[in-house]
């Protein structure tokens, strides 16, 4: 009598029946997919090579396939542009460095970004930060390591209330004692680079010595005359130390951001010690301020003729930007060639379309007859 085997019959391996069907019907599925993967790949390599990460990255790739993509929405962007811009604004692709520039600069930002996380970050701000700055890099923050400090404690820093009080040297991250090439206090800084705060720039903005100086108290009643309404904010633009901040925060209790640069010298540090605030910016960055909320927007000495045409005329306009209706915009000592005053520097300030309140001109004292160099003071006021 035969047995009977109740279950299903079994292979030579052992596997069951049905369970060997499902298995090559899995196996089945996943080499299709895996095959369609394998031929998308094919189709996408040969379009556009594989970004490199780890050990291997080739940065000069990177760089070479964006410069492609770049390329590409330029091409589609001409393609679709109907009609071409005006003339005039062909002079935009002649700025350089504006906005972010830091794809052109790899190698400084690889410098910039490569530190120790968790412990102080590299003290090379003007070895490395300010010159992708000035070149219209901004790079973003080192996130994981600590900026350095003055080395004394915070409690032992004596900060002056007066903004005109001699400046603590312990504010300031002054060089290594091995440099003997660079100050290590504000005594050794030159008088006429702003750091004698408490003689040279005491009298600064208080006492008119030409036709050209406009002082504060000059700059307040020709506001209230022309209808402009009470200073309360403003911008210095490479403003220095912070001197004009200093003086109307005392004298109308105004908020006014100076933009500078630390080139050679603690400005930033400087003017922070005096209770204004810094602005680490270049003169050809967007000012980081909003549109319409600025009272006046004065240009300093270091406005002036070796900045491009094109970029000094982004910056009257940007000028306009941040400027409320009825804002005055204080042009201080600009100096260029005689022969350009009127055909260049005037005719981009007259563009704007400002009321004129003041206009001086006057020969650049010790330029000598062969330069030929004239200064422009102006302040103007931008339309109701």
């Amino acid at each position: 009598m035969r047995k009977t085997v109740v279950g299903s019959a079994s292979t030579a391996g052992g596997w069951p029946c049905g369970l060997n069907l499902n298995v090559v019907f899995l196996l089945s599925m996943v080499a299709t997919n895996l095959l369609s993967l394998y031929h998308l790949s094919i189709r996408a390599s040969s379009n556009t090579p594989p970004l490199q990460s780890g050990p291997g990255f080739d940065q000069q790739q990177v760089l070479q396939q964006l410069n492609a993509i770049r390329a590409t929405v330029s091409h589609l962007r001409s393609a679709s542009a109907t009609p071409p811009p005006p003339p005039e604004l062909v002079l935009y692709t002649r700025l350089a460095p504006v906005g972010s520039a830091c794809s052109a600069h790899p190698d400084l930002l690889h410098r910039f970004m490569s530190y120790v996380p968790f412990a102080a970050c590299p003290d090379d701000v003007h070895t490395l930060a300010e010159p992708l700055i000035l070149r219209g890099c901004h790079p973003l923050p080192r996130r994981r390591c600590f900026s350095p400090t003055p080395s004394a404690a915070a409690g032992s820093v004596q900060l002056p209330t007066d903004p005109f009080a001699p400046l603590p040297d312990s504010a300031v991250r002054w060089p290594p004692a091995t440099d003997a090439k660079k100050c290590r206090s504000f005594s050794c800084l030159p008088a006429s680079l702003g750091f004698d705060v408490a003689r040279t720039e005491a009298g600064k903005f208080l006492r008119a010595r030409g036709a050209l100086d406009l002082t504060v108290p000059q700059l307040l009643r020709l506001a209230s005359m022309s209808r402009a309404g009470p200073i309360r904010l403003g911008l210095d633009v490479g403003g220095g130390t912070g001197t004009l901040a200093a003086r109307l925060k005392q004298a109308a209790n105004a908020t006014v951001l100076t933009t500078t640069m630390d080139m050679g010298a603690p400005y930033s540090e400087a003017a922070a010690a005096r209770g204004v605030v810094p602005l680490h910016a270049p003169l050809q960055q967007r000012f980081p301020v909003g549109d319409g909320t600025m009272d006046v927007v004065r240009t300093g000495h270091a406005v002036n003729r070796w900045i491009p045409e094109a970029a000094l005329e982004f910056l009257w306009y940007d000028s306009d930007r941040v400027l409320r209706p009825g804002g005055l915009l204080w042009v201080d000592h600009l100096w260029c060639r005689k022969g350009d005053l009127e055909g260049v520097y005037a005719a981009m300030l007259r563009r704007l379309g400002y009321k004129t309140i003041k206009w001086a001109v006057a020969d650049k004292t010790g330029s000598g007859a062969k330069d030929e160099l004239v200064y422009l003071t102006a302040l103007l006021q931008k339309p109701f």
